[in-house]
């Protein structure tokens, strides 16, 4: 089944169906992250475990168990088996709050302290060393995978959220109030070049996506919208509105063409939208609750869900018939093979 992602249109969003699932998680899924240039996906569980996939196959690579630290926030460095990963247990005491983890053999290449209380947004730049997170300590901080020292802080009202732009020139902090500032990555120093409000949302942001092409800014609110925004001037280009999910915050993803947004819903729907149009494609059944991570595959025609212990890989399904049910066996494909 070979879909490139030139193809994507309304039919080819509206047809993905699940063509995997994963259900041997021991706890909640916290987080998820696709390599951009390999085929692969990083997971971070309430089991303390991280977790290695060949999306091309559809195969679980490589688990490991982080039982000191435990596994909350994660994302792929530049090389395929190493990659960042913040901490859940001991914060206050030893403040080694992020990891830089090599998953070839399971080793701890660097620790890295400084926040005192639970990681909510971590993101790594494109083009460089350089890596981001937000705490709810209140502070933004900016790291360099080869030093061990913090190499900038931002003090900010709120749960900060940051994103890089696809350049890497730019990055994004949402703040309190649903404010978003925007710095030049190489003089943040030098204070925001610019700043948005979202119109009468005063909700905080839990995640920011760029679009690959840079134009447009996805934000997700801790209240369930989902708003569009151009990331130039800041005017809101399309925003939804989605089912309320109570201590569950949903992720919501751009299509690599910045064509399309798919996100999860509080009914434990998953819905797509053409942000040209403003028109929803599509609407799902997850078959697993609120979906709380969901990111689409940078090179393929694939997303992937995850709720509670599950994690379900999406591909187009091009036959004609209903989707197969998921598998109940832990781990197991569907017959319809993963190779978009």
């Amino acid at each position: 089944m070979k879909t490139s992602l030139t193809e994507l249109d309304d039919d080819t969003v509206r047809s993905m169906a699940i063509g995997a699932v994963f259900s041997d998680f021991g706890g909640k899924v916290n987080s998820i992250d696709f390599h951009r240039k390999d085929d692969l996906l990083v997971t971070a569980s309430e089991d303390d475990s991280v977790r290695l996939y060949d999306i091309a196959n559809a195969k679980l690579v490589k688990t490991t168990y982080h039982k000191k630290h435990g596994a909350d926030r994660i994302c792929f460095t530049h090389h395929p088996s190493s990659v960042i990963c913040s901490s859940r247990y001991n914060l206050d005491s030893n403040g080694e709050s992020l990891r830089y983890l090599s998953m070839y053999d399971n080793r701890c290449l660097r620790y890295f302290k400084g926040h005192k209380e639970r990681i909510m947004s971590l993101c790594m730049s494109p083009i460089n060393d350089s890596f981001m997170s937000g705490s709810l300590d209140h502070s933004v901080r900016i790291w360099d995978l080869r030093v061990n020292a913090c190499q900038g802080i931002l003090h900010l009202r709120g749960r900060p959220t940051v994103a890089y732009d696809q350049q890497g020139l730019v990055f994004a902090v949402a703040m309190e109030g649903g404010a978003i500032k925007l710095f030049d990555s190489r003089s943040y120093d030098k204070g925001p070049f610019d700043t948005f409000l979202v119109g009468g949302d005063t909700a905080e942001v839990c995640d920011i996506k760029f679009s690959s092409d840079g134009k447009s800014m996805l934000l997700t609110t801790t209240n369930n919208n989902i708003y569009v925004l151009d990331a130039y001037g800041g005017e809101k280009r399309c925003g939804y509105s989605l089912e309320p999910s109570p201590n569950t915050t949903i992720e919501a993803t751009f299509t690599p063409d910045g064509q399309y947004v798919v996100s999860g819903s509080g009914d434990g729907t998953l819905h797509a939208w053409s942000i040209n149009t403003r028109n929803e494609v599509a609407c799902w059944t997850s078959h697993i609750g609120v979906a709380s991570c969901l990111k689409w595959a940078p090179r393929r025609a694939m997303f992937v869900a995850a709720a509670s212990n599950v994690v379900t890989f999406w591909i187009p399904n091009t036959s004609n018939a209903a989707p197969s049910p998921m598998d109940a066996e832990a781990g197991a494909q569907s017959e319809h093979p993963l190779n978009p």
